[in-house]
């Protein structure tokens, strides 16, 4: 039988032990808040940033409430109905012809027009010639077609993502020379954050400004 004056101290071990389980319950817990959860070996939300634009995700849920994003979508259709998109190139080139130039100026035109609008130029190639060459070639004609919008008065800040797909998106599924596949395209990218009127959000005043294009110079 234990004595009444063992009882206490006892009771203080066990109070210790019970304590020191419990911190170390709690230094587990605050580590597992720093673990990662996983899903299939990855952490969960990989993909929303899986092609490496972080905060791409709440930056499509704000312009979407803002209207940022259906006003962009609808100046994208605009663009792509009164001004040609598409330049293409001599094979193996990404030199401008006179065809290519009369149609970067049309581009220019527009371009100037809406000084509170970005755009992208995407370079392609057909699928003749290795892929890393055909993507340092998709890339050579961007910039080709983009030093001369410059030329032409457009701010360089504004044609903001050079982009070379190569050969991986051609409009004609073959391995032959293809005139079609070796181009670029210009397209809307979306709004020059910093403008007055895309800070009020007055992106109908921009979008439906009127524009009178012409086809040639």
């Amino acid at each position: 039988m234990i004595s009444a004056t063992h009882r206490p101290a006892r009771k203080t071990t066990v109070a210790r032990l019970m304590s020191g389980a419990a911190a170390a319950s709690l230094v587990m817990a605050l580590t597992a808040c720093d673990a990662p959860i996983l899903d299939g070996g990855r952490e969960l939300g990989w993909q929303l940033d899986e092609d490496g634009h972080f905060g791409e995700a709440t930056r499509n849920n704000i312009g979407f409430h803002t209207g940022e994003l259906q006003y962009g979508e609808i100046l994208a259709e605009r663009f792509a109905a009164e001004v040609p998109t598409t330049i293409n190139f001599a094979f193996n080139s990404a030199t401008l012809d006179e065809e290519a130039r009369a149609v970067l100026r049309q581009q220019a035109r527009f371009i100037r027009h809406f000084p509170e609008v970005r755009f992208s130029v995407y370079g392609h190639t057909d699928l003749v010639g290795s892929r890393a060459y055909n993507q340092r070639l998709g890339l050579r004609r961007a910039r080709a077609a983009v030093d001369f919008l410059v030329s032409q008065g457009v701010e360089r800040s504004r044609l903001e993502a050079l982009v070379s797909l190569g050969e991986t998106s051609p409009i004609v599924a073959t391995e032959e020379r293809e005139r079609r596949n070796r181009r670029t395209v210009t397209e809307v990218t979306g709004f020059v954050q910093s403008h007055p009127l895309v800070l009020d959000g007055e992106y109908a005043r921009i979008i439906y400004r009127a524009y009178q294009g012409v086809s040639s110079d």
